[in-house]
């Protein structure tokens, strides 16, 4: 697994990952454009420069951290950069959401896909997943973080705060939970449909740590990352950053709102405008798929 030291280095992995991301969007026809794009930064950040793993030895878990991808509809860059990363081949995006692919539209564990340790995309469900493993590894005495990933509007269900109550009853100082913060779900903008404010506040009132961060400034988040795993020195409780990012980051017409009030989070461009997309977003050392 390649690792990279720079937070320049890890922006050119994520405007790779946003190529991908769209090529495999307008091949299929189908999935989640906003979420994807805009979660980039922090997925290129996690996987090739934060986290302890190695591809070839995904099943001997013992010694690895582990990543619950609770919003599982976002699954077009959690693959993007799995395949990047190492842990199946990258032509394999080309048959994102085909009829027997192992790529399904929300993260699924009946292939057996290295990389993936929970069925997710029911929402509200990863972060007990994320705790039950927290209590593992305390449990087994190893040193393992478990990150968790979740939506804002996610945070509208109830199950979210449940498992945030048990996981700082247990004093789950491995966990670091990471929300996106776009403010953007299906139905239009988090603070409309159901409004979560005070949102730090709340975390911090369930026993939580918090930190907040910009989730597309590379170099901000990695800082920010550091800070929650050394706080497992200073305190017994789990750590929740706040990521505000920007829904459809990296591409103009796909970022936050569109003209007509509504907002990239399920629509998924066509080639024309596919195309118009990767002229926006410079090819890479890598190369696409």
């Amino acid at each position: 697994m390649q690792t990279l030291s720079t937070a320049a280095d890890i922006s050119e992995m994520a405007r790779q990952i946003r190529r991908d991301i769209v090529r495999m969007l307008v091949l299929s026809q189908s999935g989640h454009t906003g979420g994807s794009l805009g979660m980039s930064d922090i997925f290129a950040s996690l996987y090739f420069n934060l986290m302890k793993h190695d591809p070839e030895k995904f099943w001997e878990n013992h010694d690895q951290d582990f990543l619950f991808l609770s919003n599982g509809h976002i699954s077009p860059v959690w693959y993007s950069t799995l395949a990047r990363a190492g842990y199946f081949p990258v032509d394999e995006l080309k048959t994102f959401r085909k009829i027997g692919s192992r790529l399904q539209g929300h993260p699924a564990t009946d292939t057996g896909l290295k990389g993936i340790r929970i069925a997710s995309g029911s929402l509200g469900q990863g972060l007990s997943a994320a705790v039950g493993a927290a209590l593992g590894f305390k449990l087994n005495k190893n040193l393992n973080t478990v990150y968790c990933l979740m939506g804002d509007g996610e945070c509208q269900e109830g199950q979210i705060w449940e498992a945030a109550m048990s996981a700082a009853h247990h004093k789950t100082n491995n966990l670091i939970g990471i929300i996106d913060r776009n403010d953007m779900q299906i139905d239009g903008a988090v603070t409309s449909v159901m409004n979560i404010e005070p949102f730090a506040d709340k975390w911090r009132a369930f026993g939580w740590n918090v930190l907040e961060t910009d989730g597309n400034d590379i170099e901000a988040f990695l800082d920010t990352v550091h800070k929650a795993k050394a706080m497992r020195e200073q305190s017994t409780q789990p750590t929740v950053i706040i990521a505000v990012t920007i829904m459809g980051k990296g591409v103009p017409f796909f970022e936050g709102l569109m003209t007509d009030g509504t907002n990239w989070h399920g629509k998924t461009p066509s080639k024309e405008l596919g195309e118009k997309a990767l002229a926006h977003l410079a090819e890479t050392k890598y190369g696409d798929f």
